[in-house]
């Protein structure tokens, strides 16, 4: 008999905050997601993780779905406040 998802009945918001959970604090992710090249190879990183933990979250939910969807713009687009350099945002 094959085995259910126990997340299959998660919606997407849900899903990516048990991701988020599973990965906040883990060192080796965090490094990995910091040190990312680009959004593309984050997301590769996050499909990783969620498949790992057996979410099966798509690169659009990931993508879409906050948090992570802040992450992701974070790492494509410099901040529009920077407190420390006084960066205050494009112009």
């Amino acid at each position: 008999m094959a085995q259910s998802n126990p997340y299959s009945q998660y919606s997407s918001a849900q899903k990516v905050r048990a991701l988020v959970k599973g990965i906040q604090g883990h060192k080796r992710w965090n490094e990995a997601l910091a040190k990312a090249a680009d959004r593309e190879a984050m997301l590769d990183l996050l499909q990783q993780a969620s498949d790992k933990i057996g979410l099966g979250l798509s690169r659009q939910e990931l993508a879409e779905t906050p948090p992570l969807r802040d992450w992701l713009w974070f790492k494509k687009n410099s901040p529009l406040l920077t407190i420390g350099s006084q960066e205050f945002g494009p112009y």
